[in-house]
């Protein structure tokens, strides 16, 4: 992450609950447009008081025009009030910020599960008609759907209770459909991120993690985020959030 930033007012275009507690924030900002890459993240200021004047670190899931989009949580006092924002008002937002996804021209497979299916979004649509994996708990947290299938994606939803699409775990469905895949893209809960790990080192097939739901500060002040890269520790923030599968160790 670059230390030294560029932080922007950018104008809200619209705010969408779109799940309970999940908001879709949709921002105008033509600089941070123009630079965004994707698996890379942006910075929110939320509040002014003790409590929330640290920023939020945020997964960047599309960029339309110079519209940045992003999907959150609330989890806590600064995203709740960032979800109080209205359209027309001003945010202060610093980005894009570190080391994204590497998209390649061949045959891959993206694999998300939860809220890390939010960042892959920009990256399905970067690839030429990736094998899109989704995983969900159950009907209800089902997202986005509709942008990856329009994005040209193969689009396979799964559900833990089987009330939606296939009853099972996304990585149970990439593990049927491996013929031609030349690299897996993922995002979501760390059992996800090992088990696409395994996955990788077992068939070959390069693949690349992003590590984003275990942000915290987003500047390294934390140690929310510090994970073993290479045998050596580092934080998620800054030497990611996207690292190759054979370099980091999930275990610790």
């Amino acid at each position: 992450m670059e230390a030294t930033k560029q932080a922007y007012l950018c104008e809200i275009v619209s705010m969408d609950e779109i799940a309970e507690k999940t908001f879709d924030l949709r921002f105008r900002c033509t600089q941070m447009a123009a630079e965004a890459k994707v698996g890379q993240f942006v910075h929110i200021k939320c509040g002014n008081d003790i409590n929330t004047l640290l920023r939020r670190p945020i997964s960047i899931c599309d960029v339309e025009g110079d519209v940045m989009r992003v999907i959150f949580e609330v989890r806590g006092e600064g995203t709740a009030l960032l979800a109080q924002k209205k359209v027309g008002e001003q945010l202060d937002v610093m980005g894009p910020l570190g080391r994204g996804f590497n998209p390649i021209e061949g045959k891959c497979a993206v694999i998300g599960g939860g809220i890390g299916t939010f960042p892959l979004l920009m990256l399905a649509k970067s690839l030429n008609a990736p094998d899109v994996y989704l995983g969900f708990r159950n009907k209800d947290r089902v997202l986005l759907e509709e942008d990856f299938t329009s994005a040209g994606g193969n689009v396979t939803v799964t559900t833990d209770d089987g009330s939606y699409g296939y009853h099972g775990f996304a990585i149970d469905k990439l593990k049927e459909n491996l013929d031609g895949v030349e690299k897996i893209y993922a995002c979501g809960p760390t059992p996800m991120l090992k088990a696409v790990q395994t996955l990788s080192a077992e068939t070959g097939i390069p693949a690349e993690l992003s590590m984003e739901q275990r942000m915290g500060c987003g500047i390294g002040a934390c140690l929310t985020c510090a994970c073993k890269v290479n045998g050596h520790y580092a934080h998620v923030c800054k030497a990611g959030p996207v690292f190759k599968a054979s370099e980091v160790n999930l275990d610790e």
